[in-house]
């Protein structure tokens, strides 16, 4: 597809014997040609003048003999052959190419200074983006606005979203859907390049991650009292945000709730020994009680007697090596949650 850019950069033919066709000419012979066999040709990429020129040409054009046909056929594969390495042709699509592979803050950055909006099916980048990022668009927007985006939809993520809104406005907008059917492609087009555009001019955060779940990875390698203390005082600020970092959080005691009984010989493989062996001794009451017994009943039980002898003949642990051992454990689980090694559960809501 490359070479038919080349209808925007008209050349001088290097091949006397195509005769009096201009490179336009041969370009559109070309993509006649693959659509008469098929071919599934994408040039919405081209400019809107290339594209008219090569309708006008395709429909100005009546017939042509075969040698003149194996001619073009043959210039246009020599030239294929003698490309090494295409390049996007602008910032708009250097950017497109490295999506996802430079940070968000610098793709933000080059396309503000640049002045280009991200390229590409806007309809499709609203159909990628998570239900939380849909919802605003679904509540600030008309009616009418909110209806053709439902209709966008996946069915799953449409009905998840209609059930977050308030009834009222989930009822209108419902109704309106059935009146989206007078849309025009053109009116479509134009809401989807509106709804992307304010994608785009959003500001990028200048955190990877949400502040429920930055709070939650500092409040993980705390110590306990650490931890105690910040969420009594979250309590007291903002409940809901509270509750929410309290079910980011993973330490010793919610093993049970967030491990797989069937994980846990993974995770015992993975840990240290003498990490382990600390933390059961530690856990003499209450949930990390639990959390240690829970290990323990899902391993092998040889090795669950071994380690119950080594936690014995450790006796009295300082609270302090307890609770290292335990967090040295939880920090075990989180790089294997990393890697793809191991996959928490949801978990209660509480800990």
């Amino acid at each position: 597809m490359g070479q038919l850019t080349q209808l925007e950069r008209p050349r001088a033919s290097g091949n006397p014997g195509a005769g009096a066709l201009s490179r336009r000419q041969k370009a559109a012979i070309v993509v006649r040609l693959l659509v008469s066999q098929g071919a599934d040709l994408t040039l919405r990429d081209l400019s809107d003048e290339a594209q008219t020129d090569l309708t006008q040409i395709i429909g100005s054009m009546r017939h042509i003999d075969r040698a003149t046909l194996n001619e073009v056929v043959e210039e246009f594969t020599n030239e294929l052959e003698g490309v090494g390495l295409t390049f996007p042709r602008g910032i708009a699509g250097a950017l497109s190419d490295l999506d996802g592979r430079i940070s968000p803050h610098t793709a933000a950055r080059l396309r503000k200074e640049a002045g280009v909006r991200q390229t590409g099916d806007p309809w499709e980048r609203l159909r990628g983006l998570e239900a939380s990022a849909i919802l605003p668009i679904l509540s600030g927007e008309s009616i009418e606005v909110a209806a053709i985006v439902l209709s966008k939809l996946d069915v799953s993520k449409a009905a998840d979203l209609l059930g977050k809104l308030p009834g009222d406005r989930a009822r209108r907008i419902t109704y309106a859907v059935s009146q989206t059917s007078t849309v025009s492609p053109d009116a479509l087009d134009r809401i989807g390049i509106s709804l992307a555009a304010q994608i785009d001019t959003q500001r990028v955060s200048a955190f990877d991650k949400g502040p429920v779940e930055r709070v939650g990875a500092i409040l993980n390698s705390s110590t306990a009292a650490t931890r105690d203390d910040m969420l009594s005082g979250l309590d007291e600020t903002d409940l809901e945000f509270a509750e929410q970092v309290r079910r980011a959080i993973f330490t010793f005691i919610n093993i049970p709730q967030r491990i797989a009984a069937r994980d846990i010989p993974k995770v015992v493989r993975n840990v240290d020994q003498a990490a382990l062996v600390t933390a059961i001794a530690a856990a003499s009451d209450g949930p990390a009680a639990a959390a240690a017994e829970f290990i323990l009943a899902n391993m092998s039980g040889r090795m669950a007697e071994q380690i119950r002898e080594e936690a014995r003949d450790l006796g009295t642990v300082r609270p302090r090596d307890g609770e290292e051992a335990m967090t040295a454990i939880v920090g075990t689980v989180r790089e294997m949650e990393a890697t793809g090694d191991l996959l928490l559960l949801a978990g209660d809501d509480e800990d």
